[in-house]
């Protein structure tokens, strides 16, 4: 438990380590990563050492890897992908007449650092006295600039407290040694020093760079340049090899002086351009930011912040602990996708080597609804990205003797990467998730333009997918075989309700598209004969419902199967303890699956129904998976289980902030990070979107007193208010004064001019609140040492 300590005080816009804690470092490196969604930078200390995980990434920068097999089958992706970590410009090492500052030596007087949320900045403050006795205090302010896509910066300043000689060594340094890989399937592959040198320049106060892939022969380019402000005489030098460069500061301050580096580095890669390009385009990227400075870099991260934060807060009052989580996803969320520009959200962001950083539908499916409501601009270049993706998606169907697209599992470039089938490319449903993505975009956004750029030919090609995948059976009912639907401890089944459904949506929303753009339709090859056969099949999807239960199998059959026992199988996650072949023919679950399906497609499900899923799969669920608690938040909330909705709220919250899964290290959920934002907004909110329109049914529970948040519906910006007895609608910019939305089921019209308050429709739930499987109840039922709160 991480926050529960005492050096971690809950605080509603920055999170805050009170005093250095040696034993969580890997896991302060993911929660104080800082990126831009084309360079991440981990929150590692600026003298580099010691370490959890040293790390920079760059979006879409990667090596190819054999992916081993026992026994290799046709269809099987034969190359892995992995992130790399690339040239660090982090690093500021710093010696205090002859010795160096490591906190390991000598005596830490005291040190803190504070991710600020607000100023999108990573602060740091250290006292102390080197084993000869000298005393120097050190700040550091670093950023990725959110402005400037190629540029990092850091301010670093030391005082002396006694008179003192200080050197500081400013570093690039490719091919950094890595950890020793874990038996965690889901940390990263390592890859021993997979830059080769192409290059480098130097001069007394910067230096530069370059590298290439062994495999993917990718070109990186990393430059630093220095600002020294010094009392009294200062030697500034630099020096440089193929995998290092250095710049060294020497001065001597007397007690109360201070020295001032501010550090730039700029970053750039290219699968085409060539090293002179790479170079100059570095070199720009510095120029830039000496001519706009260092608060010239400060004031454009806030206002760029500032914006952000006034369409994306959400404010929750009484709750400080989801306060302060939802606002870390939030912003991580966001410095994930800010300025990826075309280039895929990983499911890690680029915080860490974990699932090595490859995407997954978890983008789509968790990321994208948030960012569609809060920052449109960067889901659509998340949208265009996953188009530019298409040709390998035509590759791969075709591989798999299937018509139209399959987008893969989990990729960096486009080419699927999964090397387990089962819950790999069994789970078509990234599919559906993508057309939905797109579906969503176009509704909430108003804007048809990029469905006419790319959306039209991935709707046309998923719904091509599905038409091959499933088949009319002799009694007419659409089905679809051998799929796995989100739940991966139920694998290749038949009829999957989640899939089915989605499918089905899928095939109705690409119909609907080409009807709007028949001329580029028909560019594709569509005609009515081909739209009426996608609508004939989403008519005809056969959803199993088991009528003496009364719930909906997760999939055909799954209710009949033998019950999981809980109290023999205590060991989790189970993937790791307990084989599939115990899993697959069992009722437990890793995550929300049927759950989901009642959230996404909530129009498909009667209130009696939810309620009796909701009871059925509570019982079943292991929530091995980090995408499951905001689901089941949402869904609670919706049949007015209100308190377990908060417990699965805040467990969804802090996932990260507590290390629930103990594999933050390897950086942050991304998708669990916008299920908090999902859980509360989905969940207290009762936003759905799934029939074009905006609906919203706010309930509390008793532990928040007061939710308020903001969307942008169209081109209006939304603020919902919400408190124990009525729920306020205010309205912003816009092109009418007024829009109408849905609030709890019925139409109602909201203005610019003033708030609309209406009263909160109490919620009855039709069932007692369910049981978990033993072990598995939600993170606050359990005691919570007390936090200090600043």
């Amino acid at each position: 438990m991480m926050i529960t300590d005492e050096a971690f005080p809950v605080e509603p816009w920055q999170v805050r380590e009170t005093e250095l804690r040696l034993e969580l470092l890997p896991q302060t490196e993911s929660l104080f990563a800082l990126s831009n969604g084309h360079i991440g930078m981990r929150g590692n200390l600026d003298e580099g050492e010691p370490h959890g995980l040293p790390g920079t990434y760059l979006n879409g920068f990667y090596e190819v890897r054999p992916l081993p097999y026992a026994e290799a089958g046709y269809g099987y992706p034969e190359d892995g992908q992995s992130v790399v970590d690339v040239t660090n410009g982090k690093l500021i090492r710093l010696l205090v007449e002859d010795e160096p500052f490591d906190i390991r030596y000598g005596e830490l007087l005291s040190h803190e650092r504070t991710l600020d949320m607000r100023a999108g900045t990573l602060l740091r403050t250290a006292d102390w006295c080197s084993p000869a006795g000298k005393r120097i205090r050190m700040n550091s302010t670093r950023l990725v600039s959110l402005a400037q896509r190629g540029l990092a910066a850091i301010e670093y300043e030391v005082e002396a407290v006694d008179d003192v000689r200080i050197t500081v060594q400013s570093e690039l340094i490719a091919n950094e040694d890595q950890p020793a890989p874990s038996d965690d399937p889901r940390v990263a592959a390592v890859l021993v020093n997979p830059l080769e040198p192409v290059r480098y320049e130097v001069s007394d106060c910067g230096a530069a760079l370059i590298h290439r892939t062994r495999g993917t022969e990718l070109m990186v380019a990393a430059a630093m340049d220095h600002v020294v402000e010094a009392p009294g005489r200062v030697e500034v030098s630099g020096d440089a090899g193929e995998d290092w460069a250095r710049t060294t500061v020497v001065c001597g301050l007397k007690a109360g002086e201070r020295l001032r580096i501010v550090k730039f580095v700029g970053y750039g890669w290219s699968s085409l351009r060539s090293r002179p390009a790479l170079g100059d385009q570095v070199a720009a990227a510095i120029a830039s930011a000496r001519y706009t400075g260092w608060q010239g870099l400060l004031d454009a991260q806030r206002e760029y912040l500032d914006d952000f934060w006034d369409c994306a807060d959400v404010e929750v009052d009484g709750d400080p602990d989801c306060q302060q989580a939802v606002r870390f996803g939030l912003f991580h969320v966001m410095q994930a996708s800010a300025r990826a520009e075309q280039r895929a959200i990983p499911g890690k962001g680029l915080t860490g080597t974990g699932y090595d950083g490859h995407s997954f539908w978890d983008t789509e499916g968790y990321v994208l609804p948030v960012l569609t409501y809060t920052a449109p601009r960067a889901a659509a270049d998340a949208l265009r990205w996953r188009a530019s993706t298409l040709d390998m998606a035509r590759d791969r169907a075709a591989e798999l003797d299937l018509k139209g697209a399959s987008f893969p599992w989990r990729t960096i470039h486009g080419e699927e990467c999964s090397a387990y089938w089962p819950a790999g490319t069994a789970a078509f449903h990234v599919n559906a998730a993508i057309a939905m993505a797109f579906e969503r975009y176009r509704v909430v956004t108003g804007d048809e333009s990029l469905e006419q750029e790319c959306g039209l030919a991935v709707l046309v090609e998923t719904a091509r997918m599905w038409r091959s995948l499933g088949h009319h059976d002799r009694h007419g009912a659409w089905r679809i075989d051998g799929v796995t639907g989100p739940d991966e401890y139920t694998a290749i089944v038949r009829d999957n309700v989640f899939t089915n459904l989605m499918a089905a949506a899928n095939l109705r929303v690409a119909a609907d598209a080409c009807t709007r753009h028949p001329d580029a339709a028909a560019e594709l090859g569509v005609d009515t004969e081909e739209t009426a056969a996608w609508r004939d099949a989403a008519d005809a999807v056969h959803i199993p419902f088991d009528e003496e239960l009364g719930v909906h199998p997760q999939c055909q059959g799954f209710t009949t199967l033998r019950e999981w026992d809980f109290t023999e199988n205590t060991r989790y996650p189970l993937l790791l303890h307990e084989p599939y072949v115990r899993l697959y023919p069992a009722q437990v679950i890793k995550q929300a699956d049927l759950v989901l399906a009642m959230q996404w497609r909530s129009h498909e499900f009667s209130p009696e129904q939810k309620a009796r899923n909701v009871d059925y799969y509570e019982r079943r669920m292991t929530r091995d998976s980090s995408l499951s608690a905001c689901t089941q938040a949402v869904m609670c909330a919706e049949v007015g289980h209100l308190e377990l909705a908060h417990d699965y709220t805040y467990e969804a919250a802090l996932i990260d902030l507590r290390d629930l899964h103990r594999n933050t290290a390897d950086g942050l959920h991304l998708a669990s990070l916008a299920g908090s934002w999902t859980a509360l907004v989905g969940g207290f909110g009762g936003l759905r979107d799934d029939e074009g329109v905006l609906a919203l049914d706010p309930h509390l529970p008793s532990g928040i007193n007061r939710l308020r948040f903001r969307l942008r519906w169209r081109d209006f910006r939304v603020t919902v208010e919400v408190d124990h007895a009525e729920v306020t609608y205010s309205l912003r910019d816009g092109p009418h004064g007024s829009l109408t939305i849905r609030h709890a089921g019925k139409p109602l019209e909201i203005r610019t001019q003033s708030p609309t308050k209406v009263a909160l429709q109490p919620v009855v739930p039709l069932l007692a609140p369910p049981q978990q499987p033993p072990g598995r109840e939600p993170m606050r039922r359990h005691a919570v040492p007390s936090r200090p709160q600043g």
